[in-house]
């Protein structure tokens, strides 16, 4: 058995973040898949043995039991000393926006690509909210990144693995990149760490089994 277990599922942009950090580490890592659209992270028995809150990832590492994305990251940087911050102000940079990512960024796209893409709502009043959401979000991500090559400046961290995760599910968004060159050209940077994988190479469940 590897020295770290992933709880995780192939769709989960908040699983993604933990599963490259983990890859990017050069961890001794494996996912292991969570049936999430059949109810398991629903069950008593995930809820006790893994996770009260019932969400993935979890990240496993024998006797110790991590959950939160934020949480598990900034665990792996102690561990590993990579993706990190070399001070203060840094710290305080990467949680920032880390912050701004579970706000604004998976905070909505999250939402707003399960309803449009996952369960297929059709447009609705909630939909058109989170897109202007999102596309706000964006905004502000675009400008940031016309003088930045990365979140906190000149170098990668947990907090780019953060605000990219739901991202790279290419054509499930339901938003056009094209007014946001910088971002664009950002996510293709990440893309050029070695190491790099999309979500659905690196974790199991896609495409998605239909529910029962």
């Amino acid at each position: 058995m590897a020295e770290y277990v992933l709880h995780c599922m192939a769709q989960s942009g908040h699983s993604y973040k933990v599963a490259l950090m983990l890859e990017l580490c050069g961890a001794d890592w494996e996912p292991r898949w969570v049936d999430f659209f059949n109810g398991e992270t629903r069950t008593e028995e995930f809820r006790t043995n893994l996770n009260e809150m019932g969400e993935v990832p979890v990240l496993v590492q024998g006797d110790k039991i991590l959950t939160q994305s934020a949480v598990i990251m900034d665990d792996l940087f102690g561990t590993f000393g990579k993706f990190g911050w070399n001070n203060d102000d840094e710290r305080r940079e990467v949680l920032r926006w880390t912050i701004f990512d579970n706000q604004k960024v998976s905070g909505v796209i999250g939402p707003l690509r399960f309803m449009r893409t996952l369960i297929k709502t059709g447009e609705n009043d909630v939909t058109a909210f989170l897109d202007g959401r999102a596309q706000s979000a964006l905004s502000i991500l675009d400008k940031h990144f016309s003088k930045n090559e990365f979140a906190i400046g000149s170098k990668p961290t947990s907090a780019d693995f953060s605000l990219c995760s739901y991202l790279y599910y290419d054509g499930e968004l339901g938003i056009d990149f094209a007014p946001y060159p910088n971002v664009t050209a950002w996510l293709e940077r990440i893309k050029s760490l070695p190491g790099w994988k999309h979500p659905y190479d690196l974790m199991p469940g896609h495409p998605m089994p239909d529910a029962k």
